[in-house]
């Protein structure tokens, strides 16, 4: 299954709050003929237009192809947090990686961190404004106590001293809900608005030089050391670089990536504007993310609504997304039964076994990163300009991400979809059973 074409009208953004208050940037226009030019990059999300960005900032000739819209995909459908980081705690990488590297890659988060609030700053992106804060809420008292103590690690070994813990009543403060038994505050980490950070971005990377193509699907890459990438409809570019930043949309451009990167849908509905609810909500405008094993994640909009990211499914396929999110919604905020749903919109991402990037090397001209497992927001942007300095010769950030460990999936691409289901299935029943 396709899953550029599984879900949504092509061409189009989905019915999503992001697209309702996206600032506007026209259309750019399909490849035609053919093209030559020193990289071509496909995939018109974070990764990508970072990459092509940076490239043509360092005088590069870039042409980026985008199946869609830029921003179609994850980047402008998530919950906009930019998280600190890698996706897992430092003390699992350390065991992966070992302490130097591990402290390599903490600094890259906070580079990318760095590097999200410098463009929002740097190129006056429209509708796009970083807000400081993030809650991690835990639904127990142990794992409370195993936040607070990581945040103390975090201070102690990495220097960081941004997150305050938070007991049961300093977590109801800020979020009008009982679940919770307490948890961290983050006021280095932050959110924004998606989809305008994604068009922000590619608006600048225009600007910068770089041709940007919309609705140029693009179906096979004939390797070699001048690589002609295909698109649908008989267009083709000519390059000596390329850059793979499909993330879930890969398919079977690149089986060696494939394999260790898995798509994976995910859900988020926005209510009706609030009004005076909104403070008995979240009293400060932060985001939240919860320590569920499939994370309910969340924020107020500028607008009052909350937007609510959460549930799963077991099929590429999107369900009843009202349904599917409502359900933990309510969990969190029951006070909420009678508030309209006004938009509801799913997209897929891409997860890794160890959920720590995929950046690698497939082919000597060929460079690929993927599978941010829900917290690709600032690394996707910084691995961008990683893939554009490796390419420009400053190889160094590259590979330290590249060095990282990546198993495939058991049973590679065929089977990996079933075993999603069924570790999701033992997850979930263990979310609800509070193990």
């Amino acid at each position: 299954m396709n899953l550029l074409f599984s879900n949504d009208v092509p061409g189009a953004y989905p019915d999503s709050w992001y697209a309702a208050t996206a600032a506007e940037l026209a259309p750019f226009a399909p490849l035609e003929g053919v093209r030559r030019a020193d990289v071509c990059v496909i995939g018109g999300g974070y990764t990508g237009i970072s990459a092509a960005l940076h490239l043509a900032r360092a005088g590069l000739d870039v042409v980026l192809l985008e199946a869609h819209r830029v921003g179609f995909g994850a980047s402008g459908r998530n919950g906009g947090q930019v998280g600190s980081g890698q996706r897992i705690g430092q003390d699992r990488i350390e065991k992966l990686v070992g302490r130097e590297d591990a402290r390599a890659l903490w600094q890259l988060g906070e580079d990318a961190k760095a590097l999200v609030k410098e463009l929002i700053a740097g190129t006056g992106m429209p509708g796009c404004t970083f807000r400081p804060g993030i809650v991690h809420a835990d639904w127990s008292a142990s794992a409370a106590a195993h936040s607070h103590a990581y945040a103390e690690r975090l201070a102690r070994d990495y220097g960081y001293e941004q997150i305050a813990p938070l007991d049961r009543d300093g977590v109801r403060a800020i979020v009008g809900s009982e679940a919770y038994h307490g948890g961290v505050i983050d006021r280095g980490a932050g959110h924004v608005h998606p989809l305008n950070f994604a068009l922000g971005l590619a608006r600048a990377a225009a600007d910068a030089g770089a041709a940007l193509h919309e609705r140029s699907h693009v179906t096979g890459i004939a390797h070699g050391p001048t690589a002609t990438v295909h698109v649908a409809g008989g267009a083709r570019v000519e390059a000596g670089h390329v850059v793979l930043a499909c993330n879930g949309y890969l398919g079977t451009l690149e089986p060696k990536v494939a394999a260790r990167v898995m798509p994976i849908n995910n859900f988020i509905v926005a209510t009706e504007p609030l009004g005076d609810r909104a403070a008995d909500v979240l009293s400060e405008p932060v985001a939240v993310a919860d320590n569920k094993f499939v994370v309910n994640y969340y924020r107020l909009s500028d607008d009052g609504r909350l937007l609510f990211g959460g549930g799963e499914s077991y099929g590429y396929r999107f369900p009843d997304i009202v349904r599917t999110v409502r359900k933990p919604m309510l969990e969190v905020f029951p006070q909420l039964a009678d508030a309209r749903i006004d938009h509801a919109w799913g997209g897929t991402l891409a997860i890794t076994m160890n959920r720590l990037p995929c950046v690698t090397r497939p082919r000597d001209n060929v460079l690929s990163a993927s599978g941010y497992s829900g917290h690709g927001v600032a690394l996707a942007t910084l691995t961008g300009r990683v893939m554009a300095e490796a390419i420009s010769g400053q190889r160094g950030r590259f590979d330290l991400m590249a060095r990282l460990p990546m198993p495939r999936f058991p049973g590679g691409t065929a089977m990996r979809q079933p075993l999603l289901v069924l570790a999701m299935t033992w997850f979930s029943l263990r979310d609800r059973l509070g193990i």
